[in-house]
């Protein structure tokens, strides 16, 4: 899919609030704000063409803590390229896409939490979240999507662990692809874990790419 990483960065940013991204010679910088999580540096190419000395370059400019890397290629491989200093999460993640149809703006296509559970969702400033409750009022499960045009990110989907394997995860998920869809928007994207790739290649999404997501916690650094 041509333009999916800066559909993903510029959702992403509208989704978590962040500075508007600059546009680098090898990709995005984006300013967070954050402790832990100060900016980020997203390279826009996928896979093989990846280009190493560039992300070389630009990790041994990095000198202070809580500066992330986010790179469409293995773990594996980009750990490889990384000097000290750099903390990489060895779980790949994965750049992925969907196509968003009329039919999944559609009421009936919008699954039923179980019995008990209660949904809610609510937009502000483009951005629409949805809360599942469980019966005794905890979270039970959440999501966020980000449509900006022709394309819509989704984010921070998450299920409580005492309620997985309910259907919360896909309650949320065509809820909220049946939010974007209404927007127009013609094509969803998100970053995925290992934990939910199952969940989203069921519901049709595909794999664009895996991803690398390193953090420079300093030499010094345990």
């Amino acid at each position: 899919m041509d333009g999916v990483v800066r559909a993903w960065v510029t959702g992403w940013v509208a989704s978590r609030g962040a500075a508007a991204a600059e546009r680098e010679p090898w990709g995005f910088t984006i300013d967070v704000g954050q402790l832990a999580h100060v900016s980020r540096h997203v390279f826009d190419a996928l896979g093989d063409d990846v280009d190493e000395k560039a992300v070389r370059q630009v990790a041994d400019g990095v000198t202070g803590a809580g500066v992330w890397l986010k790179v469409f290629q293995d773990p594996e491989v980009v750990g490889g390229w990384l000097g000290e200093g750099w903390w990489v999460d060895p779980e790949p993640g994965f750049l992925m896409t969907v196509p968003l149809t009329t039919t999944t703006a559609t009421p009936a296509e919008r699954p039923a939490a179980p019995a008990g559970y209660r949904l809610r969702t609510w937009t502000v400033g483009g951005v629409t979240r949805m809360l599942v409750a469980a019966p005794d009022g905890s979270l039970a499960a959440r999501g966020q999507v980000a449509p900006t045009g022709a394309s819509a990110v989704f984010d921070q989907i998450e299920t409580a662990a005492a309620h997985r394997r309910r259907g919360l995860g896909s309650v949320v998920m065509r809820t909220l692809q049946a939010v974007a869809a209404a927007t127009g928007a013609e094509t969803g994207v998100l970053a995925g874990t290992p934990a939910g790739r199952g969940l989203y290649e069921a519901l049709g999404w595909h794999v664009e790419a895996p991803l690398t997501s390193a953090k420079f916690v300093g030499p010094d650094a345990g």
